[in-house]
């Protein structure tokens, strides 16, 4: 029987050309956005490369989840430009910033909880074989493309037809990013994926981000935890008040450092003065 499936991602059919390494993958320009009378974020300007993982980090309220809703097409800035490979872009929603390779992963991670695994990985975009009205979900190949992609990160499942309610916190993330990595992500957003893990789940989620980094992926992960930043990040920044106020590379941090600006910086030296002369 004559077979057509779904290109694999990184066939020579599917392939993008490479952009210079010099040129960021995705930049933002003076970045801004108000909610009515309300500034959530202004004057963000960033570049995200291939192969670095980005921390953003801040406390709550800084302008992080805004930020990053707007790299993966959430929400339409109201300032400033989106340039994807040195070119100024626009997204108008997550599916179209999805096709051009930015893909964001959240703590809920969209997984059907009763479906298996391979059905989780390929949800929405189902390899067939056959033609016409003879065309099925090819199984075999979902569960083989799975596997590979998986043992690519060096993660473990298990049997592929297992539930995905059956999965462990970390190894849940293992899938996502997998799926994620599997169909061209170039840019891999992950808001907070240790927060409600324990440390050799978060152990292992932080080598999957190492992982895809080394495979080429402008990683940026969100997390509000110092020293899971500071293990895997490359580069960090820092929001406060919907500012960027810092953007420094690992090599200028110590962990006691990050710790500070995290926490606040500035403010926290005018909280314990104003604690101690009061």
């Amino acid at each position: 029987m004559t077979t057509e499936q779904t290109l694999e991602p990184g066939s020579e059919s599917s392939s993008v050309a490479e952009p210079p390494s010099d040129v960021p993958v995705l930049e933002a320009r003076g970045l801004g956005k108000q909610f009515g009378s309300v500034v959530a974020l202004q004057d963000v300007d960033v570049s995200l490369r291939a192969g670095e993982v980005t921390c953003v980090v801040g406390d709550n309220g800084a302008g992080k989840s805004v930020f990053i809703k707007m790299l993966c097409g959430l929400i339409r800035p109201s300032d400033g430009e989106l340039l994807l490979d040195g070119t100024p872009t626009e997204f108008s929603s997550p599916r179209q910033a999805r096709a051009q390779g930015i893909v964001a992963v959240y703590q809920d991670l969209a997984l059907a909880p009763t479906m298996s695994l391979w059905r989780n990985f390929f949800m929405g975009a189902e390899p067939v074989k056959g033609w016409g009205v003879f065309q099925r979900f090819d199984v075999e190949y979902a569960k083989q493309a799975m596997q590979t992609e998986l043992e690519k990160l060096g993660v473990e499942l298990g049997d592929p037809d297992r539930a995905a309610h059956t999965l462990s916190g970390g190894e849940r993330q293992g899938l996502a990013i997998a799926r994620s990595l599997y169909y061209g992500a170039r840019v891999l957003i992950l808001d907070e994926p240790t927060s409600a893990l324990g440390v050799r789940q978060s152990g292992a989620v932080l080598r999957l981000i190492r992982r895809a980094a080394q495979r080429g992926t402008a990683v940026i992960l969100v997390t509000p935890k110092p020293q899971h930043a500071f293990w895997v990040g490359d580069r960090f920044l820092v929001f406060q008040r919907g500012r960027l106020v810092e953007d420094r590379p690992s090599e200028t941090l110590t962990l006691e450092s990050l710790s500070y600006l995290m926490a606040g910086g500035g403010e926290v030296d005018e909280l314990e003065s104003a604690i101690a002369t009061g």
